[in-house]
């Protein structure tokens, strides 16, 4: 089940969603990135790999992110 987290009076805007999706869309910007390369290079922003999952399939079902199968990588459509 996908609940994000959003900012309120108990979840600071910096521990919410949010505030996650435009780490992932800075690194992407326009390039093409495997999952777990990105998911190096960002880790430390995220509690753990499900908060990761659950920012990805944000940006995908917000049409932010694509992924290409044959490349296996992630693409900003931005």
């Amino acid at each position: 089940m996908f609940l994000m987290k959003l900012p309120n009076k108990i979840v600071s805007y910096k521990e919410s969603m949010l505030y996650k999706l435009p780490i992932i869309l800075g690194v992407l910007n326009k390039n093409r990135i495997s999952i777990s390369e990105l998911y190096m290079k960002i880790s430390m922003e995220f509690d753990n790999i499900n908060e990761f999952i659950d920012a990805l399939d944000c940006l995908f079902a917000l049409g932010k992110i694509q992924y290409d199968e044959e490349r296996d990588e992630l693409i900003n459509v931005i």
